[in-house]
């Protein structure tokens, strides 16, 4: 390692920027790696890259807690994100004013379906009540999960990890399922994976298609709503 490359070692690992630099380091890697093998569905740069951060976690004994320092930089960013998905939908306003009675009652049977089959499943499992609270936002985009998992009594760190794992899940297989029940609208396919598998799902649907990305985006806020509203009633019925 030469002079100028251990001085920065030496200044990034005191200080919070280290991790945040191995995160963006971690995802660059990764977006790379997506593309050398053309984008395949299990390639996906962001379960790549988790599995990169959290190797040199372990590697270097890291805790969470000093990793978080660093990374929060970027969890900020979700918000900002989030909100600028309202770029595609107002590119793409003709077509989804076209497209708004198919995509509400989508929108209820898609949002209903996820949370009462898994809380049914989890239930017949003999999952308790706090474990069913932080399970029912399991397809919400992690911030509002994690809030409305608190909100019900839940745990929200195992929400967060329920989000992941769901996102995770539904990215890596919403492109060969769509393929092999030979849906052609990317209008349709954009919406079912942002619903089913919020922000993973929807960063999927943008790389196959700009129109998929715009309605998985507008999917996954949607959804953030109805199931902040559903999961009260939901979880109460159950209990």
């Amino acid at each position: 390692m030469s002079d100028p490359d251990f001085s920065l070692w030496v200044y990034l690992s005191r200080t919070p920027l280290l991790w945040l630099t191995v995160t963006l380091l971690s995802y660059l890697a990764a977006d790379r790696v997506s593309a050398l093998l053309r984008r395949h569905p299990v390639a996906n740069p962001m379960l790549i890259a988790v599995v990169i951060t959290a190797a040199v976690l372990y590697a270097t004994g890291t805790p969470y807690r000093t990793y978080f320092e660093g990374a929060q930089f970027v969890h900020f960013l979700i918000g900002p994100a989030t909100v600028a998905l309202a770029v595609p939908l107002y590119r793409n306003r003709h077509t989804v004013l076209r497209s708004l009675l198919p995509m509400l009652a989508a929108l209820l049977a898609g949002s209903f379906t996820a949370m009462l089959s898994a809380l049914l499943i989890a239930r017949a499992l003999g999952v308790s009540g706090s474990v069913l609270a932080s399970l029912a936002p399991k397809s919400v985009t992690t911030g509002i999960a994690m809030g409305i998992a608190e909100g019900l009594g839940g745990d929200a760190a195992l929400a967060a990890v329920l989000v992941l794992i769901t996102g995770a899940i539904g990215a890596v297989l919403v492109t060969p399922v769509m393929n092999a029940m030979g849906m052609k609208d990317m209008r349709a396919r954009g919406f079912a994976a942002g619903l089913a598998a919020h922000g993973l799902g929807t960063a999927r649907a943008f790389t196959v298609n700009p129109v998929a990305g715009t309605f998985a985006g507008i999917a996954m806020a949607l959804n953030a709503l109805v199931s902040a509203l559903l999961a009260p009633v939901l979880l109460r019925a159950l209990l």
